[in-house]
């Protein structure tokens, strides 16, 4: 299996494994990651996914498999449903409800640095390298995908970016942000960080996701639907148990 879902405990990991391709992503991976990824967000033990490769030092993907997208490209049947495919990915994962972690300790190409934009939270390693090329290819990169560069690193930088196709070390990618956080073990920082988010109210962290998107949809103030998510956390479960835990001194079970 080139693509899995694993969970532990509040954690689930998606996991990309096809190392002899580097973790290049086969039309049946684009279809595949739409629904390990409702698996993870409909199970209500579930708190926080992280997405990265099955074996530690490896790519983490190095975009779409060539020969087969070679091939197949020249089919406009076969473009639409691919271009379908990937659109399903980034759009889905980018507005995932729970918190996404990508973990990345090797390549993140194309379509891979694609997915990791789509998470919330980018962490890499040393070694990682990133790049998004269609500039090398004569390809022109999705209106959704550019937003999310853009909301990532600013539109100065995404030009660059795009324009050259370069490919970025991870000192470079954190600089310009393109990453959240640089780490000699990646795999510990993320899941310490997916442990921290796991204790707090899942609650809030859904809701925050929204007003998040909204501002980068260009909401720039409150209106009736965002006012509502404020008032309605006042007679939330989560409210309840915090202010408790609170008075009680004690840690909040969520």
């Amino acid at each position: 299996m080139t693509l899995r879902l694993e969970k532990d405990g509040k954690i689930a990991h998606l996991l990309i494994d096809r190392p002899d391709k580097r973790n290049a992503f086969t039309q049946e991976m684009w279809e595949l990651f739409p629904e390990l990824l409702a698996d993870a967000m409909a199970d209500d033990g579930v708190r926080v996914l992280t997405v990265h490769s099955s074996r530690k030092s490896s790519a983490f993907c190095a975009g779409a498999d060539i020969g087969e997208f070679g091939a197949g490209s020249t089919d406009p049947e076969w473009r639409a449903r691919n271009q379908a495919a990937i659109g399903k990915v980034q759009h889905d994962l980018a507005q995932a409800e729970k918190p996404t972690i990508a973990v990345i300790d090797g390549d993140c190409i194309g379509g891979g640095c694609g997915i990791a934009l789509a998470c919330d939270i980018r962490i890499a390693g040393p070694a990682a390298r990133f790049g998004i090329t269609p500039a090398k290819l004569g390809l022109v990169y999705p209106l959704h995908d550019t937003k999310l560069l853009v909301d990532a690193v600013g539109p100065s930088q995404a030009k660059r970016i795009l324009f050259t196709g370069q490919i970025l070390p991870a000192e470079e990618a954190l600089r310009i942000g393109l990453i959240t956080q640089m780490s000699d073990d990646p795999y510990a920082e993320a899941d310490a960080l997916a442990e921290t988010m796991a204790t707090v109210s899942s609650h809030s962290q859904k809701m925050s996701k929204q007003i998040i998107r909204r501002i980068l949809d260009g909401q720039a103030d409150d209106d009736a639907a965002s006012r509502a998510l404020f008032d309605a956390a006042f007679e939330s479960d989560d409210f309840r148990e915090g202010v408790a835990a609170f008075l009680e001194k004690r840690k909040p079970e969520f």
